[in-house]
């Protein structure tokens, strides 16, 4: 029986744990493009990758995984090279996969302020027939807040106080949120979206793939938010510096 998209992903990145090679049959041998900017384009810098790592030293765990339309997205707990955590994006054709992005930070050493990982809380998808009505909602928020600063709409997107944090450095509740901010932009430190590239999402899981600034760096973030009842009520991120074009090992860019 022919595995569905989201078990192919979730096999590949398995692989790189394994060691496994079917998995790399997933992928189009002659039309893989990477977006990993560290990493060289086609299925040959996918191998050249995994030929670096040490034997038997990585480990993957694909906490979640969604799909939408013929792309697959994932919430994943790695080590490799290193402990991280990353989200991963695969598009699909005709059942291969055919491009690749992703984006990753260094695991905390511990838990947030309210006792929060970067990968616990929920998991189970719920109301697939809401998925573009999910997607308008987070895309307006991310748009209003993040790009635009609108932080007078900002009680709106949430049911009260309501709001599960898995940011590293931000507590729980929308005032754990409201308050971290204005302590940094107290230090001068500014949060800014300047583009949303991707709005993903299945069911009550919205994926936001954007392009921005946290102080003076130049930044990806991708911001999953599961959302009930019509409001935000939990939010995961994974924050990433670009580095500059001169330092990319492919050249077709972040996003």
């Amino acid at each position: 029986m022919e595995k569905s998209n989201k078990e192919k992903v979730v096999g590949l990145l398995k692989s790189i744990e394994t060691g496994e090679t079917e998995p790399v049959n997933y992928i189009n041998p002659s039309n893989y493009t990477q977006h990993n900017l560290g990493v060289e384009d086609g299925l040959a810098g996918f191998g050249a990758l995994l030929q670096q790592l040490p034997p038997k030293s990585a480990k993957v765990n694909t906490i979640r995984a969604f799909q939408d339309a013929n792309y697959v997205f994932t919430h994943t707990d790695y080590n490799f090279f290193g402990s991280k955590i990353g989200f991963d994006i695969f598009r699909f054709e005709d059942g291969k996969i055919v491009e690749h992005w992703d984006n990753l930070q260094e695991t905390p050493a511990k838990p947030n302020p309210s006792g929060h990982t970067m990968v616990d809380g929920s998991t189970e998808i719920t109301d697939r027939e809401k998925t573009e009505e999910n997607k308008t909602l987070v895309k307006s928020f991310v748009n209003d807040i993040l790009v635009n600063g609108r932080m007078d709409k900002l009680a709106s997107y949430f049911n009260g106080d309501d709001y599960i944090q898995h940011n590293p450095n931000i507590p729980d509740q929308l005032s754990g949120l409201g308050s971290t901010l204005e302590v940094l932009a107290k230090q001068g430190i500014f949060l800014k979206y300047d583009t949303i590239h991707k709005v993903l999402g299945e069911g009550n899981f919205v994926l936001v793939v954007s392009e921005g600034h946290f102080g003076e760096g130049h930044n990806a973030f991708y911001d999953l938010f599961r959302v009930e009842n019509g409001k935000i009520a939990e939010h995961w991120d994974v924050i990433q510096a670009i580095p500059p074009k001169s330092e990319w090992a492919n050249q077709n860019g972040k996003f």
